[in-house]
């Protein structure tokens, strides 16, 4: 597979898969989450792309809730180079993660392998959505990776905390990654308190895609210069917990553009009454 950013075209995936690269093939990640459901077993049970193994987000790639730390925590590092070595992830190999199609679960993968030190990670744009439309076969079967032999070793992606998180809405950008009427605090379906960030910007990440697919890196360009974010400019980004503000990151990469992540999100900010609350449509 070729070294193209980010992003894996569904024809690029099943022309490797057929073939592989230099005898090797990606370990693929079915990642598809929904916060609503069906569970993610459920998802995969009734049809995957041939040869993925199911990732569970809720215990796979987050720790257990916790008040300080939002509703999706990073897991630790030994639990997720157990799990990464189990789906046969190894440390001179390939992963392509996918998801329903705009990458708000898969790009939590991308993140978490990039933020463990490994690099050739990708997200498939269009996503299980794209697999299918394009007629490529699907299956049931379940694979039974060799073990992998990967290392995790955090800290490779920028990570702030409630504290670097208020630092950037005041001083950089810090894009809300959550739909609109959210940042608003018009509703809230999850967390106990609706609302933003002051200072943060809205920028859902429904606006990243188009067709299910990631838009262009001038598209995204102009998006996020659109919002503040110009050479030099700090940028992080949230959502609700942590999960879909990854894909946000994952498009600023696609633009050229390094963000820090906000892991514990919302979630984690709202845990704390003391901190500040801002409503209404504008930072």
């Amino acid at each position: 597979m070729s070294e193209t950013g980010p992003l894996c075209s569904v024809d690029e995936l099943a022309a490797t898969l057929t073939t592989g690269a230099e005898g090797r093939k990606p370990v693929v990640l079915d990642a598809r989450w929904r916060l609503a459901g069906p569970p993610p077993a459920e998802l995969y049970a009734a049809g995957h792309v041939p040869a993925a193994v199911a990732v569970d987000l809720d215990t796979d790639l987050a720790a257990p809730p916790a008040p300080g730390s939002g509703r999706h925590p990073l897991p630790d590092p030994a639990d997720l180079q157990a799990a990464l070595r189990r789906w046969g992830v190894s440390k001179d190999g390939e992963v392509v993660a996918y998801d329903d199609g705009d990458g708000g679960s898969a790009a939590r993968a991308w993140w978490l392998l990039r933020w463990a030190g490994f690099d050739r990670v990708r997200v498939l744009d269009g996503g299980y959505a794209g697999w299918t439309a394009a007629g490529i076969p699907v299956t049931i079967e379940v694979p039974d990776p060799e073990p992998g032999d990967v290392v995790v070793r955090p800290g490779s992606m920028p990570v702030v905390d409630a504290d670097g998180a208020a630092e950037l809405a005041a001083t950089g950008v810090l894009l809300d990654a959550r739909a609109a009427e959210r940042y608003r605090g018009e509703v809230e379906p999850v967390d106990p308190v609706a609302g933003h960030i002051p200072g943060a910007v809205s920028a859902p990440i429904a606006d990243n895609v188009a067709g299910g697919r990631f838009r262009s890196p001038a598209e995204l360009r102009r998006r996020f210069a659109g919002l503040g974010v110009g050479p030099g400019t700090a940028v992080g980004a949230y959502c609700g917990s942590g999960v879909t503000a990854a894909q946000e990151v994952l498009a600023l990469e696609v633009a050229g553009v390094s963000a820090a992540l906000y892991a514990g999100s919302w979630s984690a900010w709202v845990a704390d009454p003391d901190r500040p609350v801002a409503t209404g449509p504008e930072p």
